[in-house]
Formats: C-alpha cells, sequence, structure tokens
C-alpha cells in the first residue's frame, strides 16, 4: 500500500472514531497447584528431610518440612493440611511421638518461583507455646518469598499473636540461624479470627530499576506493599522456593495455589 493511501485510510478512521482494539491482558498462568489428599494421614515431616535415604520416612513430591510434621486432615470444609498439635518433640518415622510444629517450616521442593503470587486458605485454631518455645508477639503463620536458603527470603507475617501483618527480609550472616532480620513494612490491626478461614495472598516482582516490589493482601484486597530497594543487603531477585512458616501456633490451610504475574 502506497504512503499516501495508509495516510489517507488512517485519516479517515480516526475522523469517524473507528480506533483499534487494545490487546487482551493475559491471563495468569496457573504455576503450582497442590490440594491434600482425601484422608487423615502424615504428608511429611522433618525427619524424611533430615534422613533422606531412611526406607521409612514418609516424602512428598511436593513439600519439604525441614522443621515439624505436614499431615492431612479431613474437615467440614473438605481435606486440609495441618500442622497437628504443635508440640515440641522430635517426631519419629510418622511423627507419632512428637511434631516438633511449634517451630513449622514448610517449603515447595519447586525453587522456580521468580515474579508470582500466591494465595490460599487458612484457618489458625489456636496459639500455644513450649518450654523451648515460649510465647512471642510474632509468633504466628507467614510465608516465604524467593526462598533461598534458610540465610536468605523474604516473609511475609500475615496472622501473629500480636495483630501485625509484617513484611521482611533476611539476609546472611547474622544471629538469626545464620542470618538477620530487616523489616521492611507493617501495619497493625489485624487479629487473628481464631477458627474462621480468612483467604490470603501475596505477590513479588522485580521491577525495572532491580527493586523488589512485594504486595500481601487479605480477604481478596490488598493492605501492606513494600519495595525493596537494598534493605540490609541488595534485593533477592533470583528465583527461589515458597512456602508457609509457624510458630507456636496449630493451623490448617487448603487451597494453595501460585499463578503468574
Amino acid at each position: 500500500m502506497h504512503g499516501g493511501l495508509k495516510l489517507l485510510i488512517g485519516t479517515i478512521v480516526t475522523a469517524i472514531g473507528i480506533t483499534a482494539a487494545a490487546p487482551a491482558a493475559s491471563a495468569a498462568t496457573t504455576l503450582y497447584a497442590v490440594n491434600p489428599p482425601n484422608a487423615n494421614k502424615l504428608i511429611t515431616n522433618e525427619y524424611a528431610f533430615w534422613n533422606p535415604t531412611a526406607a521409612s520416612a514418609v516424602r512428598s513430591a511436593d513439600w519439604e518440612n525441614n522443621s515439624g510434621s505436614l499431615f492431612a486432615k479431613q474437615t467440614v470444609d473438605g481435606p486440609a493440611y495441618w500442622t497437628g498439635v504443635p508440640d515440641n518433640k522430635a517426631p519419629d518415622a510418622l511423627s507419632r511421638k512428637g511434631t516438633n510444629s511449634a517451630v513449622f517450616r514448610l517449603t515447595t521442593k519447586r525453587n522456580d518461583f521468580l515474579n508470582m503470587q500466591t494465595a490460599f486458605k487458612l484457618k489458625v485454631q489456636k496459639q500455644t507455646s513450649t518450654s523451648s518455645t515460649p510465647a512471642v508477639a510474632w509468633d504466628g503463620v507467614h510465608v516465604f518469598l524467593r526462598y533461598q536458603s534458610e540465610e536468605s527470603l523474604y516473609y511475609a507475617s500475615i496472622a501473629r499473636r500480636d495483630g501485625a501483618l509484617v513484611l521482611k527480609k533476611k539476609c546472611r550472616g547474622g544471629p538469626s540461624n545464620g542470618g538477620t532480620y530487616h523489616t521492611l513494612g507493617s501495619k497493625s490491626g489485624f487479629p487473628i479470627a481464631l477458627g474462621q478461614w480468612t483467604a490470603y495472598g501475596s505477590s513479588i516482582r522485580t521491577n525495572t530499576d532491580g527493586s523488589v516490589a512485594v504486595t500481601l493482601s487479605r480477604a481478596g484486597k490488598s493492605v501492606l506493599t513494600i519495595t525493596d530497594k537494598g534493605t540490609g543487603c541488595a534485593p533477592i531477585r533470583t528465583a527461589g522456593k515458597t512456602g508457609i512458616r509457624g510458630d507456636n501456633t496449630d493451623f490448617l490451610f487448603q487451597s494453595f495455589q501460585v499463578t503468574s504475574l
């Protein structure tokens, strides 16, 4: 088509108010979605993590528990994942002698999550304490994002004993299992709704300037957003695992999924 004809057609289209349709926004892609089996059973535990060759260990294709025990439990609301009754007793292969879920650390086996969002439903049944894990303000449930190791990760506190929502980053080197926590943002006034299912979500992305944006949502609404430009250490820009942490908390969760942004 000659340039003059192109210009003429463009002029006519503009004059009569016809505009090209904007490209449709790409739908989020499900990257990871796991649901508990329809049974009351052990899914995996820290015994399996720390005894990788033990024939008696119970292993999961999806999850790793480096502390605590993960069970499937039938509820009136359908199958759910459960911490078991939290205690500070080292579990055997089947977590019959103890769960050690007073310190609960669960991560995905997959470690390729970069720009993504998580979503799940949470039900906190009660909060507890033990002789080795006395009650503290930050007891509760938290989400791991871009988990590199126990020394390097982002961390979203979604249900704390003190009612705060907190976003943190853990940097290598320091007194907390080889790392140091740095608070990136917080908001008070969100007490745990004991015995009620609540929807939680989080998202993380690397911005064009190299900073990292993290957003926390509750009941479908964004409630806390931060931008990490290097607090404590450089922003974590490498893909990693996601997962859930619990401290002195007996809780269930359902419908855990990761989607693209």
